[in-house]
Formats: C-alpha cells, structure tokens, sequence
C-alpha cells in the first residue's frame, strides 16, 4: 500500500524525493502518514482537497477491507 502512495503522489509534487510514507497498525485501523516537501503540500491537497480526497478514494479502494482493518490517510506537515 505505501508503493501505491508513493506512484500516486510523487508524479504531482516538485520534490519526489522528499515524499515519505509511513505506517502505523493498531487493533482495527491501519493509518498511513503521508508527508511531502512543505512547498509540495497545497499540490497534493488540491482546492478544496479534492485531490486529498481522489487518493484516499483510491487507496481504500485499493485496501479492500485490508483483513477487515479500516485504512486511512493522514497528510502531516
């Protein structure tokens, strides 16, 4: 699920190499912390954070219940 974050966020922001991805698993939910470049930031929220939005949709699409765990996405600066 990182790699799918990763080939979805790094075409639409100016600093590829500072997007990171990390993890973290509780009991039922499993959170990813997505972070960019902070010049990068509004690029990956979009107006309104309908691009925040396209990609959560995608990637829990992509979870499929991911073993009946609930998947979300945090942007942090």
């Amino acid at each position: 699920m990182k790699q799918l974050i990763e080939t979805i966020v790094k075409p639409l922001v100016d600093y590829p190499g500072d997007v990171r991805v990390a993890m973290d698993e509780h009991d039922n939910r499993v959170i990813y912390k997505l972070a960019v470049n902070p010049e990068d930031l509004g690029k990956v929220i979009g107006k309104q954070g309908r691009v925040a939005k396209a990609i959560r949709t995608i990637v829990y699409s992509a979870a499929g219940g991911h073993h009946g765990k609930k998947v979300y996405i945090d942007i942090v600066d």
